[in-house]
This record gives C-alpha cells, sequence and structure tokens, in this order.
C-alpha cells in the first residue's frame, strides 16, 4: 500500500469534493473581483506603490516562514529600484536579497511567460548566489541528488515527517510538472491550479533547498496569471506565515493521502487562506489609498524636498516614535532652525499640528484629512 501520494499510480490524476470547494472558489472569485475593481480605480502610480508594498510583504514573508529575517529596507530598495519607482530614501541591498527580488518580480512581472527549467534553475541561483545554504554547500541550478527528508527531533529520536520523490524520478516528474503549469485547460479554474501547483512542486521537492519558497513563488506566478495582472495588490506569503501550523498540516494530509489522489483538505486550506489574504490586504491598501487622497488634497500645496521626505515617511508608517524638530534635521541632514521652519510651514498650511503638552519635547503629527 502507498505511504505517500507520489507512490500511487497516475498520482497526479488529482481528485476533490466539489461540494466542498465550489462555493468556497466562488467567494474568493468574488473577492478578487471586488479587489482589482477598486486598484484598477487608481492612476498607475497608487498601482504601482500598492505592488511594491505588497511585493515588499510577500518576500519578507516567504523568507521568515523558513526561518530568515531580511531587512525590510533594502527589500523594499532592491524592488523600487528593479520597477523604476522613485521612492525616498533607498538603501544598497545585499546580493542574496537582491536575488530573491529578481525571482519574484520574474515571476509576478513576466507571469505569462512559460515555466522552463532553466527558468527554475535561474530561481533556484538567485537564491542561493554563495552556493551555500547557511554553513552547508548545497548543488544550485539543477536537481537534487539523494534522498531528501523532512525530519523532526534531536539525534537518536529524529522523526521522518515525509520523504520526497527518489533522485532518479525527480526529472521526469518535473518534466510532467513544467508540461502541465504551461499547458491549457479551460476547464481548470486558474486559482485552483495556483493551489494544485503548490502542492505538486512541494510533493517532488526537487532541490536541495529553497522548495518552499520556489513553490509559493510559483502560486504567485499563476495568481498574477489569474488576476491577469502584473500589479500584486494581496500577499499570500504573509497569510501563510500567519496559519504557519495549518499550512504544515495540510501539506502533511495530503502528501499521505492514499484514496484517488484526494486534495480536497489541501485547497480548502488554500481557498481559505488566499481569501483571508485578500481581506487582510485592506490595510496595505488603505494606506495606499490614504496617501493619494493626502496628495491629491495638496497638489498645489508649496512642499519643499524635505517636507516630502518626512510626510512620506509618516504616510507610510516608516516613522518610528513622535515627530520631533530633533530627529526632523537628524533625518533630514539640516540644522534644528532649518527643521523647525520647515514643521512650522507645515503648521501653517494645516498639514502638521502640534499634540498636547509642550516644553523642550515638542511632538507634531498630522492633520486628519
Amino acid at each position: 500500500m502507498a505511504k505517500y501520494i507520489y507512490q500511487r499510480k497516475n498520482w497526479t490524476d488529482f481528485t476533490w469534493d466539489d461540494n466542498r470547494i465550489s462555493v468556497l472558489l466562488a467567494h474568493v472569485r468574488n473577492l478578487q473581483g471586488r479587489l482589482l475593481g477598486k486598484m484598477t480605480s487608481l492612476g498607475f502610480d497608487y498601482q504601482a506603490e500598492a505592488t511594491l508594498e505588497n511585493i515588499t510583504l510577500d518576500i519578507l514573508k516567504s523568507s521568515e516562514i523558513e526561518g530568515e529575517k531580511l531587512s525590510k529596507k533594502q527589500v523594499r530598495s532592491s524592488i523600487a529600484r528593479r520597477l523604476g519607482l522613485e521612492v525616498v530614501g533607498l538603501v544598497e541591498s545585499a546580493r542574496n536579497i537582491d536575488g530573491i527580488v529578481e525571482m519574484m518580480l520574474d515571476a509576478t512581472q513576466r507571469y505569462e511567460s512559460p515555466l522552463t527549467e532553466e527558468r527554475l534553475f535561474g530561481w533556484h541561483a538567485a537564491l542561493f548566489p554563495t552556493g551555500y545554504s547557511g554553513n552547508y554547500k548545497i548543488n544550485v541550478a539543477c536537481y537534487r541528488k539523494g534522498v531528501m527528508q523532512v525530519i523532526s527531533g534531536g539525534f537518536g529520536h529524529e522523526k521522518v515527517h515525509y520523504e520526497a520523490v527518489a533522485e532518479n524520478n525527480v526529472k521526469p516528474e518535473m518534466d510532467k510538472f513544467i508540461n502541465w503549469v504551461n499547458s491549457e485547460n479551460k476547464q481548470l479554474d486558474s486559482v485552483i491550479k495556483a493551489a494544485i501547483a503548490h502542492l505538486w512542486f512541494v510533493t517532488i521537492h526537487p532541490f536541495d533547498d529553497g522548495n518552499g519558497r520556489i513553490a509559493r513563488t510559483i502560486s504567485d506566478m499563476l495568481l498574477a496569471r489569474s488576476d491577469e495582472s502584473k500589479y500584486r495588490f494581496y500577499s499570500m506569503s504573509a497569510q501563510i506565515l500567519k496559519e504557519r501550523k495549518k499550512y504544515y498540516l495540510a501539506l502533511e494530509k495530503s502528501q499521505h493521502t492514499t484514496e484517488n489522489s484526494d486534495i480536497t483538505i489541501w485547497l480548502e486550506w488554500f481557498l481559505n487562506c488566499l481569501k483571508n489574504a485578500l481581506t487582510a490586504s485592506d490595510k496595505i491598501l488603505q494606506s495606499v489609498l490614504q496617501k493619494a487622497k493626502f496628495w491629491n488634497e495638496h497638489a498645489k500645496t508649496i512642499i519643499n524636498d524635505r517636507q516630502k521626505l518626512m510626510l512620506n515617511k509618516m504616510l507610510d508608517g516608516d516613522f518610528i516614535g513622535k515627530l520631533q524638530s530633533s530627529k526632523w534635521a537628524k533625518i533630514c541632514k539640516c540644522s534644528q532652525d532649518t527643521a523647525i521652519r520647515d514643521i512650522k510651514g507645515l503648521i501653517e498650511k494645516g498639514i502638521l499640528q502640534q499634540e498636547e503638552g509642550g516644553g523642550r519635547n515638542t511632538n507634531y503629527e498630522l492633520v486628519k484629512l
């Protein structure tokens, strides 16, 4: 009897309970349509800004799922440069961050391009530019060699949660997977295709490392196809991180299924996660909409470069703590007198106001629109 799903004959003939999936899929599609409709009503600049915020979030959270914390400033700067966006406060980014950004942008900005072995190898090389994963040297830009197991527990008490496809079957299984991703099946909803692709790829586990991140990238590429848009207005990886335990449980249960390759459990989890991601996107979009409203209100207001820098930091939520003239001077690299003049100028224009309380540490805040 098969222990893992891939050990079944014709294991990729996936089945599911359509009664349990169809209502959930319809709800997700409705949320997608409403979100895309809301965002297309904005101009190009704000769609691009929402994309910048969501891809930044996606990369940060996808890496965090694997236990790696990246610098938000570096990720955001790397994306902005590659998208040609004029963003204040850009910083230099590390080589590994640039690689992750290149992979994600290749997937989402070129979502219509076919998935190929060469493209996958390029993504893998971008993830591991030094040829190392942590302190371990790995095979980069090629399929793995040897046994791949997911293990927990200390030495002598190891528990094997999953053993992936055997080494000699990886390439034929990947060839079949790539052909399926590139094929058109009008009867298969594109969101369901994104869900299946994620599970299928992780089940094969074709690389020494980076399989989870590449699986989520393939899902993002197929979700971009389902949206028919290179703009990204929600983050699936951010939601997966919130639901990490359920994510791994759904993967494990689906990979151990032995009845008709039934993946209903996985599809239910994926669609619910996507539904929650679409709902959670409101917070980021609200920030973008608020910023759009602010600059539309002040389109004819004379504001100098230092003031623009600080206002954008406050509107983006990047300003930490209370706004004081000393912080203004430090960030803008200007004198205290110049900082005070800048702040007073914005107060006179009705943009900033003094918080209650005074003294040496006077704090300022944005006037609510």
